[in-house]
């Protein structure tokens, strides 16, 4: 998700906080990109595209051109025209039964992000005291389940500060050790050394062996994910309609060199077949180190990622759930036993709840052989999980743009109706070969994968909403409770 791993702020949060700002707060088209940049950009992913040497090239560039660019200037025009975020705007270009499910998907989505994003923490980690942890699925999963209740602990104080870490974590934990990564790549590379994986134009793109040869491009779409929150600074800029786009296609130059020079240097340094999906990045700070003496460099390394990804989920862990629940108070969603508020005005018992699956799911890490694959399908029930929410919205846009063509919008995307297009049936494909086990899982049994991935995308993604919406009771509403602010 580093920041941009992590899940993005809430709806209701997102907009309350920044329509806030004065109509004078003006920021750059220029300082809009880093933003979306250190909210997207990340060094974990590098590990998942690396394997397929130069052809992860391509594979972060197809997604960036069918559903980054897409997500980037339709919600940009969404919310320049409507506040609320992703419920106000599926609700009120579908309904607002859809508009819970949207937002359902957002929060639900990091159910299965977590246990990912501290499988990465965990793996990381190992590489600071022994690196045989970084395969032992008991050390993983008690790193989930002890770094997740601890940020529960902190985020249940109703603690200020927090969110600065963020910031800090893209510079401390991603363009740092991106940048010592790739320069010392191109270092080995010119002392003579030969690259783990052949650099030729015959390698441009993946070789075909199947659908499943290609699933591991599932992953870049959620690496792409969030664009829809970002969109709501479009209105702090003095021209938008010329401002946006070229901030726009700044961010995307920037977040694909983060993405693909790293994953190139790891291919580099690192063979395919002994390459960690979660391990990969301090695999390769450990190997090139190696070849320069420097080893003692890599624990340092291991602790940058860690507290970037820490400090991260940190800053988002309450989010999610804050949106939830006051779109929840509202519209009487939840029961009031998930409404309920600490001393310190924080949705505890959600945060509990969620901790519990959170737990659980962390626990499979123990009993699940192989801790890459239990990192890939939990990678993947998140990826399914948000993509619904993104079929949403491209749905919405176009019968928004159709409902009121001349409401006022501070930025109109431009083929609007093409673009959603394209971004509904990239995300759809994506969403459905997601149900499809990669080729680098050659051992187990596929029907055992599909269940899991199925019953976890669909069952907490469609499901759980469904029986929420068809027992809601309107005793349930509480619209303005005291003590909950919006920010």
């Amino acid at each position: 998700m580093s920041s941009a791993d992590v899940p993005v702020e809430p709806p209701l949060a997102a907009a309350a906080a920044k329509t806030k700002l004065p109509a004078t707060a003006w920021i750059s088209w220029v300082a809009l990109a880093m933003m979306t940049t250190s909210s997207v950009a990340s060094l974990r992913a590098a590990p998942t595209m690396a394997v397929y040497g130069l052809a992860c090239v391509f594979l972060y560039l197809l997604p960036a051109v069918v559903f980054l660019l897409p997500t980037s200037l339709v919600s940009a025009e969404l919310a320049s025209g409507w506040q609320g975020g992703i419920y106000n705007w599926v609700s009120e270009g579908i309904s607002k039964p859809m508009g819970f499910l949207a937002v359902w998907c957002q929060f639900a989505m990091t159910i299965f992000y977590y246990p990912s994003l501290l499988g990465f923490v965990a793996s990381t980690l190992a590489y600071v005291f022994n690196p045989e942890l970084a395969s032992s699925g008991v050390w993983t999963a008690a790193v989930i389940i002890v770094v997740y209740w601890s940020g529960v602990w902190v985020s249940s104080r109703g603690t200020k500060g927090v969110a600065g870490l963020a910031s800090g974590g893209l510079i401390i934990g991603t363009l740092i050790p991106g940048v010592v990564l790739v320069t010392l790549g191109v270092v080995f590379l010119g002392q003579g050394n030969p690259s783990a994986a052949p650099m030729t134009a015959d390698n441009i793109f993946p070789v075909w062996a199947g659908l499943s040869s290609l699933v591991l491009i599932v992953n870049n779409f959620l690496s792409y994910s969030g664009m829809e929150m970002n969109a709501v600074h479009v209105s702090s800029l003095k021209n938008p309609g010329k401002e946006f786009p070229k901030s726009i296609f700044l961010a995307m130059g920037l977040v694909l060199a983060i993405f693909i020079l790293p994953a190139l240097a790891i291919s580099w340094i690192v063979p395919a077949e002994e390459l960690s999906l979660t391990a990969g990045v301090m695999q390769a700070f450990d190997a090139v180190f190696a070849n320069f003496g420097w080893q003692w460099l890599t624990p340092i390394v291991g602790i940058m990622l860690v507290t970037a990804s820490v400090a991260g989920m940190l800053t988002w862990l309450a989010g999610p759930s804050k949106g939830l629940l006051l779109i929840s108070r509202q519209e009487g969603y939840l029961p009031p036993y998930l409404q309920r508020l600490n001393k310190n005005g924080v949705q505890q018992n959600i945060l509990v709840v969620q901790g519990l699956l959170t737990t659980v799911i962390g626990l499979a890490y123990a009993f699940i052989p192989d801790v890459s694959s239990a990192y890939w399908i939990f990678s993947v029930i998140t990826t399914q999980v948000y993509l619904i929410m993104y079929l949403l919205m491209f749905v919405a846009a176009v019968q928004l743009r159709r409902k009121y063509p001349d409401r006022a919008r501070g930025y109109r995307a431009p083929m609007l109706v093409g673009m959603c297009g394209v971004g509904f049936a990239a995300s759809l494909a994506a969403l459905l070969v997601g149900f499809i086990p990669p080729s680098q899982f050659e051992s187990g049994n596929s029907g055992v994968y599909l269940a899991i991935v199925g019953g976890g995308a669909l069952g907490l993604g469609l499901l759980v909403p469904f029986l929420f919406y068809r027992f809601r009771k309107e005793s349930w509403k509480q619209p303005e409770p005291e003590g909950v602010t919006q920010s």
